[in-house]
């Protein structure tokens, strides 16, 4: 079992009222957008973190992750990248990952739009977690949290903050 902390688009700034939130975490995923690396390693510091970088990001994390990345947690296989859409809607790329990799959860952010909702044609669980930084277009920060055991998701709730 797993409990998974979901947050996107940082943009340089980790609000320290998610820290609570973050430390019960057994990881943490980042869907791009870190805006610093210095955000980066103090996630690391909270718990172990899978990331990706995003379009604002510099060549610095640019080096040290990778703009997709395809993992397994409790037998589920992850993609999470930052670009990516969402069900109907996707980048012809992502659209073509999908269909060969066979996701169970698909992860992007970008769009700073929080949207959890299930793809029916890919068969999997599409995941944007809004925007959890102060620069972009959101009035709310947000992040997702969720637990993965034996293959099944469970316990998803939103964590939200104002600006």
């Amino acid at each position: 079992m797993k409990k998974i902390s979901l947050l996107s688009d940082t943009h340089s700034v980790l609000d320290e009222r998610f820290i609570p939130h973050l430390k019960d975490s057994d990881e943490i995923w980042h869907a791009g957008d870190i805006g610093s690396l210095v955000i980066y390693d103090k996630l690391n510091e909270i718990s172990k973190v899978k990331a990706v970088y995003g379009n604002i990001d510099n060549h610095q994390i640019r080096i040290t992750l990778a703009s997709e990345v395809f993992f397994k947690c409790e037998g589920l296989n992850i993609y999470m990248t930052h670009i990516g859409g969402y069900p109907g809607k996707y980048s012809k790329a992502v659209k073509e990952k999908i269909e060969k990799t066979k996701p169970d959860i698909f992860i992007c952010g970008h769009s700073h739009i929080l949207k959890v909702m299930n793809d029916k044609i890919n068969n999997l669980l599409f995941i944007n977690p809004g925007a959890a930084g102060n620069h972009g277009i959101h009035q709310v920060k947000t992040i997702v949290q969720f637990i993965i055991n034996e293959k099944k998701i469970s316990d998803l709730k939103i964590i939200e903050l104002k600006r």
